[in-house]
C-alpha cells in the first residue's frame, strides 16, 4: 500500500508544535499532542458587510474584492431601482445611476467594465431591450438587444457575451461582439427554459438550472462559442439561482423550486455537480452572484419570508485552506446607568462613558470605566450634563460642553477623578470632538442655532480656530476621529440630516466624500484617523460605515437601533454603548466589533 511519501514525494514531518502557516495539503505529526494533522481545504459562506440599499432581483459582476451590483427592486419588489453599489472586499459604496431603472436583468463583465442587459421596469409587462455599459463610475447607453427579455442567464465579458432567451419563454438567445447583438443558436432542451444561472466566458460558458414550468430544472448546458451541449445534472433542481466561476470550476447557489426557496450550494468541475456542505444563511433567490469558485460573493437576494424593505444582506464564499471569520458586532458588558446623549473616550478595553440623560428629565454626571468585559462605576463628573463631547484616553480624557443650556464646561479625567478647566469660548451642546487631553478639538454643535465654530485645547485653555467648518450643524457624533492636525467629523443635522464629511489639518476644514447614508446623532470610533474612521447608527439606523480617506463603505450592522450613543475604537476593533431607540430612552447595551479574521484550517487525521 502506498504511503504519504510515495503519494506526495515527501516525508511526514515530526514536529513538537503545529507549523505557523502550513501549506494546503501538508501533513505533519505533532509529537506533543500525539496526533497526525493536515491543513485541509474548506468551503464556507460567511456574512459580509450589508448593502446600503435594501434590494432584491439584482445582478452583479466582478470579483469578491471588486464587485458591482445594480438595479433590482425594493419595498413590495414592484418598485424598480436605478442604483448601483460597489464592494471593495470590506464594504459597499454608491456607484453610478442607471438611465433605466429595472429589475431581473442580466449582465457580464467586471467592476470597471460591465454590461447591464435587459430586465423589466415592472409588472405586469415592462420587459426591455435596453442595454447599458459601466466604466467604473457611470452608465451609458449601449446597443439594444434584438428582443426584450428578463430572468435571463448570461455569461462572458463586456466585449463578448451570451444571453439566454429569458422570460417569457421561448425567446431568442443572443450573442454580443462588442458592436451589436446577434441572434444565437437555440439551446438543447425545453424551449420554455428560462431563469438559468450563467458563468464562464463567451467561448466556454455554462448555464445551470432553470424554470421551465412548474418546479425547477436540474440540467446544465455548456457552450463552446457556437453550440450548446449537455452538462452535468444538478443535485437540487431550481431556477432563479446565481452562479459564478468558469465552465470547469463553477459555483451555483440559492434559487427556487416553487414554492420552496433554496440555501443549497453546488460546485461543478466540468463534469459533475457536487453538493457543498456550505449553505446560505437564508433560503434565497433572485440575487447577484459573482467572483471565482474559490472567492465569490452573493448579495441582494430575495429572501423567503423576509420583507424586501430590510434585505441588505450579503455573504462571501470562500474555498480555501483558511477559516474565514466574518466581521461582526457582539454583545458586550452592560452599563450600570442606562442613558443617552453621553460621550465616550479611550479604547475598547480601556473605555470611559460619561454624562448623559437617563429617564426624562434626569441629567447625570455618572462615569463608568470598561475593561473589555465589565463596566464599573467610578467618580462622577463635577457638572452633570448631556449632549456633551469627549476625547482622549482612560487616564487623560476630556468632557466638553453639553446641555441643558449650552454649556462651556470642560473637565479633565485622570483615570480617577475629574477636574474643572477653562470653558469653551462658544458654549454649546450636540458638538463633536477629537484629539487628546493636551491637543483637542471641539467643532460644530448647537448654540441656540447650528454652529460651525471650531476651538483647540492645549491642556489649559481653548483658542478659537481661524477655520470654521464648511457646514454648520448639530447632533454630531459625540466624538470625531483623529488628532488636532489630522481630524475628521461627519454627519449631523443642518437641518436636514446630512452625510457631510470634513477633515481638519489644524487650521482649515476640507470637505470630503459624503457618507452613503445621511445620519445624525451617530456614534464614532475615536481612535480612527482621517483615512480609517468608523461611524454608525444614528437616527433610526443600525447601519455602520467606514472611511478610507476617499470614500465611505458599509460595514456589518449593529444589532440594536440606537442614536446619541457613545463610541470608541478603530475600524478593526470598536464598540458602541448606551444611547436610545424608539422603545428605550436610556440603553445599557454595549456592542463590540471585531473585523474579519482568517486562520489556517487544521484538522486532526484519524483512521475512522
Amino acid at each position: 500500500m502506498a504511503d504519504y511519501q510515495d503519494i506526495r514525494g515527501l516525508r511526514v514531518k515530526y514536529l513538537s508544535a503545529d507549523p505557523a502557516d502550513p501549506a494546503a495539503g501538508e501533513v505533519w505529526y505533532n509529537s506533543t499532542t500525539g496526533t497526525l494533522k493536515s491543513r485541509l481545504l474548506t468551503e464556507a459562506w460567511s456574512s459580509a458587510a450589508n448593502l446600503n440599499n435594501a434590494t432584491a432581483m439584482t445582478y452583479g459582476t466582478g470579483t469578491q474584492t471588486a464587485a458591482l451590483v445594480w438595479a433590482g427592486a425594493e419595498g413590495t419588489v414592484n418598485t424598480v431601482l436605478a442604483k448601483t453599489e460597489e464592494y471593495n472586499g470590506s464594504g459597499w459604496t454608491a456607484g453610478g445611476v442607471q438611465s433605466t431603472a429595472r429589475k431581473q436583468s442580466g449582465g457580464a463583465g467586471t467592476q470597471t467594465a460591465s454590461l447591464m442587459i435587459g430586465g423589466t421596469t415592472g409588472p405586469p409587462s415592462g420587459m426591455v431591450t435596453t442595454v447599458e455599459s459601466y466604466d467604473g463610475s457611470s452608465w451609458t447607453a449601449s446597443p439594444a438587444l434584438n428582443g426584450a427579455k428578463k430572468d435571463c442567464g448570461t455569461f462572458g465579458t463586456s466585449t463578448a457575451a451570451v444571453v439566454e432567451g429569458g422570460a417569457t419563454a421561448p425567446q431568442v438567445f443572443e450573442t454580443w461582439d462588442n458592436t451589436s447583438w446577434t441572434n444565437g443558436p437555440a439551446p438543447i432542451g425545453p424551449a420554455s427554459r428560462f431563469a438559468s444561472a450563467g458563468s464562464g466566458t463567451e467561448t466556454a460558458g455554462l448555464l445551470a438550472g432553470a424554470n421551465d414550468g412548474p418546479g425547477g430544472n436540474d440540467t446544465s448546458l455548456e457552450y463552446n462559442g457556437s453550440a450548446f451541449s449537455a452538462g452535468g445534472t444538478l443535485n437540487t433542481a431550481r431556477g432563479y439561482s446565481s452562479a459564478f466561476g468558469i465552465q470547469t470550476s463553477s459555483v451555483l447557489v440559492g434559487g427556487a423550486d416553487w414554492p420552496a426557496y433554496k440555501t443549497a450550494t453546488e460546485t461543478y468541475d466540468g463534469d459533475t455537480w457536487t453538493t457543498s456542505p456550505a449553505t446560505l444563511a437564508n433560503a434565497a433567490a433572485y440575487g447577484a452572484g459573482l467572483g471565482s469558485s474559490t472567492a465569490g460573493l452573493g448579495a441582494a437576494f430575495y429572501i423567503a419570508g423576509l420583507p424586501a424593505t430590510v434585505n441588505t444582506f450579503a455573504e462571501e464564499w470562500n474555498r480555501s485552506a483558511s477559516v474565514i471569520t466574518a466581521g461582526a458586532w457582539a454583545a458586550g458588558g452592560v452599563l450600570n446607568t442606562g442613558r443617552r446623549y453621553l460621550c465616550g473616550f479611550g479604547t475598547p478595553t480601556t473605555a470611559v462613558a460619561a454624562g448623559g440623560a437617563t429617564t426624562a428629565p434626569a441629567i447625570t454626571g455618572a462615569t463608568e470605566e470598561y475593561d473589555g468585559e465589565t463596566w464599573t462605576a467610578v467618580t462622577a463628573m463635577g457638572t452633570a450634563r448631556y449632549s456633551l463631547a469627549g476625547c482622549g484616553t482612560l487616564t487623560a480624557g476630556l468632557a466638553i460642553g453639553g446641555g441643558p443650556g449650552y454649556k462651556g464646561e470642560t473637565e479633565e479625567y485622570n483615570g480617577t477623578t475629574w477636574a474643572e478647566q477653562s470653558d469653551l469660548n462658544t458654549p454649546r451642546q450636540e458638538l463633536s470632538a477629537f484629539g487628546t487631553q493636551t491637543a483637542g478639538v471641539a467643532a460644530g454643535g448647537d448654540t441656540g442655532s447650528v454652529s460651525a465654530a471650531t476651538e483647540e485645547y492645549d491642556g489649559s485653555s481653548w483658542t478659537t480656530s481661524p477655520g470654521s467648518m464648511n457646514t454648520a450643524r448639530k447632533s454630531l457624533p459625540a466624538g470625531g476621529a483623529g488628532t488636532l492636525t489630522a481630524g475628521i467629523t461627519y454627519g449631523g443635522n443642518i437641518p436636514p440630516v446630512t452625510g457631510a464629511t470634513e477633515t481638519y489639518d489644524g487650521s482649515t476644514w476640507t470637505a470630503g466624500a459624503a457618507m452613503n447614508i445621511a445620519r445624525s446623532a451617530n456614534f464614532s470610533a475615536l481612535q480612527g484617523t482621517t483615512t480609517a474612521a468608523l461611524t454608525g447608527a444614528g437616527s433610526t439606523l443600525t447601519n455602520v460605515e467606514a472611511y478610507d480617506g476617499t470614500a465611505w463603505s458599509s460595514r456589518p450592522s449593529l444589532a440594536t437601533v440606537r442614536n446619541y450613543a457613545g463610541g470608541v475604537g478603530t475600524q478593526s476593533t470598536a464598540m458602541c454603548f448606551g444611547g436610545r431607540n424608539p422603545g428605550t430612552v436610556g440603553l445599557t447595551a454595549t456592542e463590540q466589533f471585531t473585523a474579519e479574521t482568517s486562520a489556517a484550517y487544521i484538522e486532526t487525521l484519524t483512521t475512522s
